[in-house]
């Protein structure tokens, strides 16, 4: 099938459920990402700056572009003047340099808190007792260019559902419990960004707003070639 055909079956079945489906476009070629953008998508996300800086020079400019991938503080500057959301805040580190560079650039940035969820070392995120830590900090309060919109959370790589969909009831949760706490009067806070190409059902079964989909719709690639274009 062509990314167009999988886009449309795609988009048919999650925003039914008023889930917002995220292109994720990492490796893939500018030619590609304008495949979808030509069918109707309009939301990417990419996991490295330098890919996602060099994409949005060469791309439409109403793409609504979100960076899932993990982010370094000395490289919000590059994306601070045009990002939607950045899903991968793991510190209030991080979370000082986006409103720092916000304002800089005139804008209020949006953001989701990146939750550690997963029975596994390798990935990023917060602990549930640091997201609130950080939520009660007078650093947090005094912050004006950036807005917490949501949680974000990756699933442990597992072929168990079971888990996938314990951790992700979790979120959910956790997520339910944050906006009783801190964002009550807080409408923007309403993101849920769970669920990729292999566990996306499930996240929506357990509340998702938001999937992260790449290779359900570009299909499997192994050689990054974006560089070529």
């Amino acid at each position: 099938m062509s990314i167009a055909a999988n886009l449309i079956a795609l988009k048919e079945e999650v925003e039914k459920l008023n889930v917002k489906l995220i292109a994720v476009s990492k490796t893939k070629s500018v030619q590609e990402i304008r495949e979808a953008y030509d069918a109707g998508q309009r939301v990417f996300g990419e996991n490295t700056v330098q890919e996602l800086v060099e994409k949005q020079e060469k791309l439409p400019k109403d793409i609504e572009w979100h960076l899932i991938g993990h982010l370094q503080s000395n490289k919000v500057k590059y994306i601070a003047p045009f990002i939607n959301l950045i899903h991968s805040v793991d510190s209030l580190k991080l979370l000082q340099e986006i409103d720092k560079q916000g304002a800089k650039n005139n804008r209020i940035i949006d953001c989701l808190l990146q939750i550690y969820v997963a029975d596994e070392e390798t990935k990023f995120g917060l602990g549930y007792d640091e997201a609130i830590e950080l939520l009660r900090s007078d650093e947090y309060t005094r912050m004006k260019n950036i807005r917490i919109v949501g949680v974000m959370g990756i699933a442990t790589n597992t072929e168990n559902p079971k888990q996938i969909k314990e951790e992700f009831y979790e979120l959910f949760t956790f997520f339910n419990g944050l906006k009783q706490s801190f964002f009550r009067k807080n409408d923007s806070f309403k993101e849920i960004s769970m669920g990729m190409s292999s566990d996306y059902k499930l996240a929506i079964e357990q509340g998702s707003t938001m999937v992260r989909i790449g290779s359900a719709l570009f299909g499997k690639r192994v050689i990054p070639h974006w560089k070529n274009n």
